[in-house]
């Protein structure tokens, strides 16, 4: 597939949104989230559990982020931008379900305005 320019502007804001998304996990994140969870009474099992859930998003954002780089210079990474999309809707979709099952607040878990943030551009990319 031949992308347009629309197409490069739209795959490439999602790729650095997940990118920018990344930095905020693993800056902020690691600061509000992780320390404090290391810092934690739990268990010793759920706690590297969880730090270690932490690290696998770190590792996903980076991923989706190179899905959609990969995307931009080759035809045949498409299906990495498509991955990439779905996943970031995906994780967007279960954080809404999670504060409905919760009864969080939207600000409580912001989440969702990152991952619907990648996920606009990266759709339109592959519709445009």
């Amino acid at each position: 597939m031949l992308l347009s320019e629309l197409n490069v502007w739209l795959i490439a804001t999602a790729g650095i949104l997940s990118l920018a998304t990344a930095l905020i996990h693993i800056i902020l994140g690691g600061r509000e989230i992780a320390k404090p969870l290391l810092a934690s009474e739990l268990k010793r099992v759920p706690k590297y559990t969880n730090y270690y859930c932490w690290h696998m998003v770190s590792i996903i954002l980076v991923t989706m982020a190179g899905c959609y780089g990969i995307a931009l210079f080759s035809p045949a990474g498409w299906p990495l931008a498509t991955l990439a999309t779905f996943l970031a809707w995906a994780f967007a979709i279960w954080n809404f379900v999670l504060m409905l099952g919760t009864k969080s607040k939207a600000i409580e878990l912001p989440q969702w305005i990152l991952f619907i943030a990648i996920g606009i551009p990266g759709l339109l990319g592959q519709i445009a």
